[in-house]
């Protein structure tokens, strides 16, 4: 997938900043469909196929709710990308046949005592592990992220509580990684190393939403990875907006990351490269 370039660069040009940064969803743009939906929709269905387990994690809690998210996935589709396939579905949990619809992951949260991940399909994670957090609350599930407790748990437990069907936010998140693969599951977290060619900027396009008559809330992810090399490609500024935010990454996010040393081997690489040392 590393053939494609992001539409998105969220790089801060004012640092490394852990916040939520959302901003309105018009649902006429909830769904992305691009050149590559058959490519990752035929990726789907192998990992359907050979490891529906890892991909795929479900509670009855969550059932009502995949129903009425299959019906509004196809009414989207349908409305902003009639040209899209949403034939009859198989026979298997719905959260499952929205997902064989669409480049996104899906996720069902619902309320009880708290928001808790109760159906999802997520084919694409960027190193996690789907099985480990089904059944689990908002802050459980962003256990591990460095600094979560502290500046956005509560933010973004705020704003799940605040949803309604007629209010929905988007998002962008990124993470500089050693590999183009979108199905990677496992936690472990290698520095990119080499030419920049082999270093991957992958974006995540996430969107949060409110079901109306279930008043679940739906949390997609759309994922972009490109090449570093071709972000600098295609944006002057890249490189040096990458490399700022490398230097004012706090040590837990680069531990957490696995980007130790990146900064120091993209600086070098930029002064091969006569393009100087940044901001």
């Amino acid at each position: 997938m590393s053939d494609r370039t992001s539409p998105y660069s969220p790089i801060d040009p004012r640092g490394w900043r852990l916040a939520m940064g959302l901003r309105p969803l018009d649902l006429a743009a909830w769904l992305e469909v691009d050149e590559h939906r058959d490519a990752e929709l035929a990726l789907k269905r192998q990992l359907l196929a050979n490891a529906f387990d890892v991909v795929v994690a479900t509670r009855p809690a969550g059932h009502e709710a995949s129903l009425e998210l299959l019906d509004e996935v196809r009414a989207n589709l349908a409305l902003h990308h009639p040209d899209v396939a949403t034939g009859p579905s198989l026979d298997e949990h719905p959260v499952v046949a929205a997902s064989r619809l669409v480049q996104e992951d899906l996720c069902v949260l619902v309320r009880d005592d708290e928001w808790r991940l109760a159906a999802a399909c997520v084919c694409f994670p960027s190193r996690w592990n789907l099985a480990t957090k089904i059944g689990t609350t908002l802050d459980q599930i962003h256990d591990t992220v460095p600094y979560y407790d502290e500046q956005l748990a509560a933010p973004t437990r705020s704003v799940f509580d605040r949803l309604g069907p007629e209010r929905s936010f988007w998002r962008l998140n990124w993470t500089l990684i050693d590999s183009s693969t979108l199905h990677q599951p496992t936690a472990a977290r290698r520095s990119p190393e080499g030419d920049l060619a082999q270093w991957f900027f992958r974006v995540e396009r996430q969107t949060i939403r409110q079901l109306p008559e279930t008043r679940a809330v739906v949390f997609t992810i759309h994922n972009y990875v490109t090449s570093a090399q071709q972000m600098c490609d295609v944006e002057p500024d890249f490189a040096a907006l990458l490399l700022h935010s490398l230097d004012t990454a706090p040590e837990r996010t680069l531990e957490y990351k696995g980007w130790h040393g990146v900064a120091d081997r993209l600086r070098l690489v930029l002064e091969e490269r006569g393009h100087g040392r940044g901001p």
